[in-house]
């Protein structure tokens, strides 16, 4: 895999340069295409100044001499003129084109490449889960184990094969998403009680972190369920990935200013400020495959954004005082249900 990727890298620089190449081999017999007419108008204006000085006598008829005279001058100049124009069009038509087309191909590649990382983290994300759930069953299978043991490779089997399922549900969510084939199911939800049983589902499957709720109860609102889980999921364990291992996640669910607010808060190393603005676009991960040491397909934040957006909200990224980041949902209609 890694050899794939060097090789299109390499084949992406070749590119660019046989590019730039016939770029400025275009340009240049552009100007070389001026110079040769240029010099051929001072040609033709030579050749007419002389045949003009041999059937005119100036001496004899210098008012006649000077007007034909001044008409070759002129229409040197009208040429020159006209050259010139036409030069500075083509050039500036290359130029836009070469521009467009770079663009293009420069998007191409990018999206080339965010599919090869892609490609790379599926690949090791998907062999994770099987290989320790291939490990526990022929543990089982080969070792006569106790009872507390035998349960809890199974407890651990059932937590990487979730863990495998809310993969390949990603993937499948994000392509419905892009092609809009995926239709809401939009119902009346009991949303506190939704993530509260959501942060003990993710509580028990994440022994590395404590995670610490604040919800305002009674809150309900018209959305799908299982895509709500989804974005909780996936802020959840993006946190977990990142923030050091017996840190604390916050979840919080609140009202303010007319809106409902839910944030996921963790203690990592926080996002550069440059990278705020690209973090949800599909396939993007900060730093890159080679660096990175927290794994993933680069589609959760891709997914959540999109979710919030089909919810009628939005979500940010902000810094975390002293450190780490808060990813926030503004969701804009809610209500609370009293007794």
């Amino acid at each position: 895999m890694m050899k794939k990727i060097f090789h299109k890298m390499q084949e992406g620089k070749s590119v660019s340069l046989v590019y730039f190449l016939v770029l400025a081999y275009t340009i240049a017999a552009l100007v070389w295409w001026g110079i040769l007419l240029f010099r051929q108008s001072e040609q033709i204006s030579g050749f007419e100044r002389k045949n003009l000085y041999l059937r005119v006598d100036s001496l004899a008829q210098p008012v006649e001499h000077q007007l034909e005279l001044q008409r070759i001058n002129k229409e040197e100049h009208m040429r020159s003129f006209k050259y010139l124009g036409e030069g500075v069009i083509f050039l500036g038509i290359i130029l836009l084109g070469a521009l467009f087309v770079y663009r293009a191909v420069w998007k191409y590649m990018k999206l080339s490449r965010q599919q090869q990382n892609f490609m790379m983290a599926v690949t090791h994300e998907l062999k994770s889960p099987i290989a320790a759930a291939k490990l526990n069953l022929e543990t089982i299978r080969k070792h006569r184990l106790d009872e507390e043991k035998q349960l809890k490779l199974i407890n651990n089997t059932i937590r990487e094969t979730n863990r495998l399922d809310q993969l390949c549900n990603n993937i499948l969510l994000a392509a419905q998403l892009e092609t809009h084939k995926y239709q809401l199911y939009k119902e009346p939800l009991d949303f506190s009680a939704l993530v509260t049983n959501s942060i003990k589902d993710l509580d028990g499957r994440i022994g590395t972190h404590q995670i610490q709720a604040q919800i305002l109860p009674d809150v309900w609102l018209e959305g799908d369920k299982l895509t709500l889980q989804i974005i909780l999921s996936n802020l959840v364990e993006n946190a977990a990935k990142y923030a050091p291992k017996n840190t604390t996640i916050i979840v919080k669910l609140f009202e303010s200013g007319g809106n409902l607010k839910l944030q996921v808060i963790d203690e990592g190393p926080g996002i550069p400020e440059e990278e705020k603005a690209r973090i949800f676009l599909k396939f993007y991960r900060v730093g890159n495959e080679n660096t990175r040491k927290a794994k993933g397909s680069g589609l959760g934040l891709f997914l959540t954004a999109k979710i919030v957006e089909q919810h009628g909200g939005n979500i940010i990224v902000k810094d975390n005082t002293p450190a780490g980041s808060c990813f926030e949902i503004t969701l804009p209609e809610y209500s609370v249900q009293t007794a």
